[in-house]
């Protein structure tokens, strides 16, 4: 699986962004897609997690009801739509792609790890000012 992520940019604090991870490559709908970021000097964490139908979502807790994961199947796209951004949400933000062998309880208890997840798109910087 190809994933190529766009949408990120510079914004002030309060504003908005929506990120988009296109896939190519594979059949799209047998991949969980996860999106995680990096600051400079620190891990990658996760953001947010969504299940192969978009029936099921998950976020990390400081993103919570400011940012919305979604799914395109028919598009093969996945998109992160950030709100009320804050300073501390700046990083560079990646897409990731995995395990059509997953179940989804296995899912349900992993989607946070980057062990997961097979294949990740090159990153799109996203700098929220104060």
């Amino acid at each position: 699986v190809q994933l190529q992520a766009s949408g990120g940019g510079l914004v002030q604090a309060g504003g908005s962004l929506r990120l988009s991870c296109v896939a190519s490559g594979r059949t799209f709908s047998n991949y969980v897609m996860a999106w995680f970021r990096q600051a400079p000097g620190a891990e990658r964490e996760f953001v947010a997690a969504i299940s192969w139908s978009g029936s099921s979502t998950y976020y990390e807790d400081s993103v919570k009801g400011r940012f919305t994961i979604s799914r395109d199947n028919d598009k093969n796209t996945v998109s992160l739509r950030m709100n009320s951004l804050k300073p501390e949400d700046t990083a560079v933000y990646y897409c990731a792609a995995g395990g059509p062998s997953y179940t989804r309880n296995y899912f349900r208890t992993n989607y946070h790890k980057t062990s997961i997840y097979d294949y990740w798109g090159q990153g799109t910087q996203v700098t929220v000012s104060s």
